[in-house]
């Protein structure tokens, strides 16, 4: 995908993921224990929405932009919209998006703790300027196999998204396999795998491989919003989600995949892969 986030900050596929991971975290800081937050393909942090990577997509505009002018969202994705417009500072229409680890240390109380991981250089250094310091610890490094050595946690408790590129052909593998390493090291985490959507039979396969893994709690959960052309649809694999993740966001996605559609025919589901 030649996926430099830049170009692609906001869109409807980071609604999906971000939304459901602020609404994650803040559902496990209802208990006041300390939390270890990890994204191991972070990017830059924060990504300026007037700049022209942005412009030159255009995804944002059918995204957060779009999102930004409802008044009737849903109140599951209260967390992600309280931090979108806390990076705005007040600014009437989002400027600034901050990403996944930007969300993350937006979202971490003085316990909590954010480990960003990040490969390409250009990008770990911007994210080290905008989120580096005490409770985020940034490391310019591959984040499949910087992982196995964040887990677990001292905290015990937290979140790992897993968020890569998809520039590779063997994608969908090493995101298999460094999960499936990381399950063992830490059963009792919670885990978001994101994937786009473009060959049915690929996430197909990517979902048995890891239902024969023997993992429990899978949860599978897709958006497509119809687009005529590029990516349409995007998809999460969710172990350990919340228990109330089905009562409060299947709702959610229904209305997600309105405010969003591109076209007609513009869906959303929910699966449990694994009880």
């Amino acid at each position: 995908m030649n996926y430099r986030h830049a170009y692609h900050a906001g869109n409807f596929a980071d609604i999906l993921k971000h939304g459901l991971m602020c609404w994650i975290v803040r559902y496990l800081q209802q208990k006041p224990g300390p939390l270890c937050l990890i994204d191991t393909h972070a990017g830059a942090g924060t990504y300026d929405l007037s700049g022209p990577q942005a412009a030159k997509t255009g995804e944002a505009q059918e995204g957060i932009l779009r999102l930004w002018a409802r008044t009737d969202a849903p109140t599951s994705l209260e967390p992600y919209l309280e931090c979108v417009a806390a990076a705005n500072k007040g600014h009437p229409a989002p400027l600034t998006y901050p990403g996944s680890s930007g969300l993350m240390a937006s979202l971490a109380r003085p316990a909590d703790r954010v480990v960003a991981c990040e490969l390409h250089p250009e990008d770990a250094a911007a994210l080290n300027e905008s989120l580096g310091g005490a409770r985020v610890r940034v490391v310019a490094g591959d984040g499949y196999s910087t992982l196995s050595s964040l887990v677990p946690p001292p905290e015990k408790r937290g979140l790992v998204l897993i968020d890569p590129p998809f520039e590779a052909a063997d994608e969908f593998e090493r995101l298999a396999q460094a999960f499936v390493a990381a399950h063992r090291k830490w059963p009792t985490g919670v885990y978001m795998l994101w994937f786009p959507i473009k060959d049915a039979g690929e996430v197909d396969r990517f979902k048995a491989e890891l239902s024969n893994a023997a993992i429990a709690k899978l949860t599978s959960v897709s958006l497509d919003v119809a687009r005529a052309e590029g990516l349409s649809a995007t998809g999460l694999v969710l172990c350990n989600a919340p228990y109330t993740l089905d009562d409060e966001w299947r709702g959610t996605l229904t209305w997600l995949a309105q405010a969003l559609a591109q076209g007609v025919g513009a869906s959303s589901a929910i699966e449990l892969l694994s009880e």
